[in-house]
């Protein structure tokens, strides 16, 4: 790239992924930065309907301050200082969640979206693609997370149901052992009847733990020492029954390691995703990132609704305990440099660059 293209103080492959964002019109990438012309002397947001400039042309910046500051004018046309429709639509998600969390009653979905001020049709299919729930499953999902911290501490577990948010003892225990994985009292209690099968093997990466309940796999874990793994997996769950059963799990360990060496596979085994009602939104938002791209901790936050949240969101995928299956290899820093990864960077910078072999070798192909 001739040195006219970059932008100031900007790697040139993530100018490249921002001119990307510009020439598909991303609006994901809409308040993440601004570009300037410098033929014209104006920045636009990544929207902008306008004529698309020449690459060599274009600077990128952060924000229309910055722009400003290097003598840029901004566009009339997509008005790149005013609120952008992403960011508008993001904010009333992010105010729903809010109100959902603090309502005492879980409100309905006409409720939600006249507070909202658009109806219940749009509200529900931007609520799904700002956050990866539907209101009503981010609503059982802030219950979900109320009852496990009322559980242990409650005076009853009909207190704890009550106390979350549930209407009736009767509605929860309807559908209690499919969100808890046990009985309320097995949970009250610390699980100490749970019983968690898991098996150990070795792959291209090391170690490999993979631990299964009755819902689904658990737990991934990627190390290089089995024996730690194992400590690993007795810390999350300290009061289960835990049975090492390797031949029960060959098909299971065979798919994960087909996933870590042919990413463009996919996993198709049911996961028992435990997190709070965050974690799961941040979570989901990671499984949405295809094989071969990467993401910011930045446009993840951008991504559910919460771009203040970065800090949050680097929380939650270090609280992951899925590696692969959730993947949270595909987020990078802001600079497109990479940042921790619970299993180690070596192995973070593997998966990433498997994944960007496997995609090229499927284009050569095609």
């Amino acid at each position: 790239m001739a040195s006219t293209s970059s932008s100031p103080e900007l790697p040139d492959e993530l100018a490249d992924a921002r001119w990307q964002d510009v020439m598909t019109r991303n609006p994901q990438a809409d308040g993440q930065f601004v570009y300037a012309v410098r033929t014209t002397g104006i920045y636009c947001r990544a929207t902008c309907p306008s004529r698309l400039p020449k690459r060599e042309n274009v600077l990128f910046f952060a924000n229309g301050e910055d722009a400003r500051a290097a003598g840029y004018r901004a566009c009339l046309r997509c008005t790149p200082d005013e609120t952008s429709l992403s960011q508008r639509q993001a904010d009333i998600i992010t105010s729903a969640c809010h109100y959902l969390a603090q309502a005492e009653e879980t409100p309905t979905l006409q409720q939600l979206a006249k507070r909202a001020g658009i109806s219940p049709f749009h509200f529900h299919r931007l609520f799904k693609r700002i956050t990866g729930l539907t209101p009503h499953a981010y609503a059982m999902a802030l219950r979900h997370e109320r009852l496990q911290q009322q559980l242990p501490v409650a005076p009853t577990i009909t207190h704890a149901i009550l106390d979350a948010g549930y209407q009736s003892s009767s509605r929860f225990y309807a559908q209690a052992n499919q969100r808890l994985g046990m009985t309320a009292s097995e949970r009250r209690a610390g699980a100490p009847r749970s019983i968690i099968h898991f098996a150990i093997a070795q792959c291209s990466l090391g170690a490999i733990l993979l631990a299964q309940s009755q819902l689904g796999i658990c737990a991934i874990l990627l190390g290089d020492d089995p024996a730690l793994l194992l400590k690993q997996l007795q810390d999350q769950f300290p009061k289960a029954d835990l049975r090492g059963d390797e031949q029960a799990f060959e098909q299971q360990m065979a798919a994960v390691i087909s996933l870590i060496d042919q990413p463009q596979l996919g996993l198709d085994l049911p996961l028992d995703i435990r997190g709070t009602a965050f974690q799961q939104r941040v979570w989901q938002a990671l499984r949405d990132i295809p094989p071969g791209q990467t993401m910011s901790y930045a446009e993840l936050a951008a991504r559910i609704g919460q771009p203040s949240a970065v800090r949050a969101v680097a929380r939650a995928c270090a609280a992951n305990t899925l590696a692969v299956a959730i993947p949270c290899h595909r987020v990078i820093r802001q600079d497109g440099g990479l940042s921790g990864y619970r299993w180690g960077l070596e192995r973070k910078q593997s998966l990433l660059q498997r994944e960007r072999d496997a995609i090229e070798g499927r284009d050569n192909a095609d």
